[in-house]
């Protein structure tokens, strides 16, 4: 059975990331795309238009020293526009050594994601480790 086209889309998104690939990126968004992510340090927050998106991005990347890295585990889509992607992360930043599972939520529609939810299972942690 062909997989789901919300599953590859996702999955492109995943591809490009891991390849730094920020032009790949933005041809996958709408120009309003929003990417929300939770707590308290200064990478959270919700992330308006694919400039601010692809900048919260870059500075992921430059905060981690190159180092963050999203293994895709999983997708799981419902056929009306949601896709969820489950994911490992593992970053450095200095001595610090960050590794923990993870989930995206993305609304798509038609073949563009208008939005991404972030879920993290220890929000104290993401705030110690991107602070």
């Amino acid at each position: 059975m062909a997989e789901h086209p919300h599953a590859r889309l996702v999955r492109e998104v995943y591809d490009d990331f891991s390849r730094a690939d920020l032009d790949g990126l933005l041809g996958l968004m709408t120009a309003d795309v929003t990417h929300h992510v939770p707590g308290g340090h200064p990478l959270a927050g919700d992330f308006k238009g694919r400039d601010a998106v692809l900048g919260m991005y870059r500075r992921l990347i430059q905060d981690s020293g190159g180092s963050l890295r999203a293994r895709l585990r999983n997708v799981f889509v419902d056929g009306r526009g949601h896709a969820v992607a489950l994911h490992h992360i593992t970053a450095e930043r200095g001595s610090r050594h960050y590794a923990e599972d993870g989930c995206l939520v993305f609304r798509i529609v038609g073949d563009k994601i208008t939005d991404i939810d972030e879920c993290v299972p220890d929000i104290d942690r993401d705030d110690d480790f991107w602070s």
